[in-house]
């Protein structure tokens, strides 16, 4: 087991702030910014499960991060559709 990257793992607790502000962004205000703040919120969990990737030193938890953007971009679409002709 690789050892445990300290600089890793500051870095991803230096991005749990803007996480937690985003995640309360989605609950509030109109469609249009709950919209952008939830795929923000999903770009930043990529970027978080990278980190937490490299810190860790687990290469199996990189395909977390990666099937995450993966349908992040379809289920945007769906969601952006949605919100078009229902809202």
């Amino acid at each position: 087991m690789a050892p445990v990257n300290i600089v890793w793992l500051c870095a991803a607790a230096a991005l749990l702030p803007p996480f937690g502000l985003m995640l309360v962004l989605c609950g509030k205000g109109n469609p249009a910014n709950r919209f952008v703040a939830l795929q923000f919120c999903a770009g930043l969990a990529v970027l978080l499960f990278v980190i937490l990737d490299f810190g860790l030193g687990q290469p199996s938890f990189i395909d977390l991060p990666l099937a995450l953007a993966l349908l992040n971009v379809p289920g945007a679409l769906v969601l952006a559709l949605f919100l078009e002709r229902w809202l």
